[in-house]
């Protein structure tokens, strides 16, 4: 299936958000489990994540350490924050009246198909 970027982008800074709330994480762990909770539909780059990360940051959403990597190489980790978590809250709220209304719309237009279909259509 073909996402589009505007649906894409909308969705982007409460996966990333709801995962931090997880765990402390890294760019690349970040994308994967992206990916794993999408089953593969949404596959990021590090051109969608890192500046979102770093707007996040700015916004006092997240906040970012440096560390060691099993391997001994360095790597940025990124951790919410209260506000961070405040504003799951408020996507969630956001997601969830987009869903609800989307919801009534596709089953109000698919009972309209079945009430003009008449009787005998609508058993079928």
């Amino acid at each position: 299936m073909d996402i589009p970027k505007d649906l894409v982008a909308a969705s982007a800074a409460p996966l990333v958000l709801s995962i931090l709330a997880d765990a402390d994480s890294y760019g690349y762990a970040i994308i994967k489990r992206v990916g794993e909770l999408s089953g593969g539909e949404l596959e990021w780059t590090d051109g969608l994540l890192y500046p979102l990360l770093h707007r996040l940051e700015r916004n006092g959403l997240v906040a970012s350490r440096w560390g060691a990597s099993e391997s001994g190489r360095r790597r940025k980790y990124y951790s919410i924050t209260p506000s961070g978590t405040a504003a799951i809250a408020d996507h969630r709220a956001q997601w969830s009246a987009v869903a609800s209304a989307l919801d009534a719309a596709w089953n109000g237009a698919r009972a309209e198909l079945r009430a003009a279909a008449g009787p005998r259509e609508a058993l079928a």
